[in-house]
């Protein structure tokens, strides 16, 4: 075997096949893996990874599937709140908790700074109350100088 060469797994079973968009092109199914037994798995065109023959599962599904169902308003609307809130999140772990959870940060500002510091945190935990979150935040404005 050489270094290029990649083993193709053979899926002979397939099973709970559901359609994730109109045309049925992409599917969620679980597949019977020959290792590791029965497993989630996602057909997508897209899909550049030739270890499974997607055609070939794709072939074992045939017309035994679950039909398209779109997401309803309140599930787009979660699926953005949770994407609004992870990136808020992300911002005060990586960029606004260190500066003021650090003492020594802390204590080199002035009182006034750390007012500032202090109301921004606020304010960015408090997006999730904006009228329009989460399909229109207005991020607050970073304090400078730290």
């Amino acid at each position: 075997m050489g270094k290029d060469f990649i083993m193709t797994i053979t899926i002979t079973q397939v099973r709970n096949a559901a359609s994730l968009q109109a045309d049925n092109w992409r599917m969620d199914v679980e597949i019977s893996h020959p290792k590791f037994g029965w497993i989630p798995y996602t057909l997508d065109p897209a899909d550049t990874d030739t270890t499974i023959d997607n055609a070939a599962v794709m072939a074992l599904i045939g017309t035994d599937f679950a039909a398209y169902v779109p997401p309803t308003q309140a599930e787009l609307d979660a699926a953005a709140a949770a994407g609004v809130r992870a990136e808020r999140d992300n911002f005060l772990a990586t960029v606004v908790d260190p500066i003021v959870s650090n003492a020594l940060r802390w204590a080199e500002m002035s009182e006034a700074q750390q007012a500032e510091w202090s109301a921004y945190r606020t304010a960015m935990l408090n997006i999730t109350t904006q009228a329009e979150f989460p399909h229109n935040v207005t991020w607050p404005t970073k304090p400078g100088g730290a």
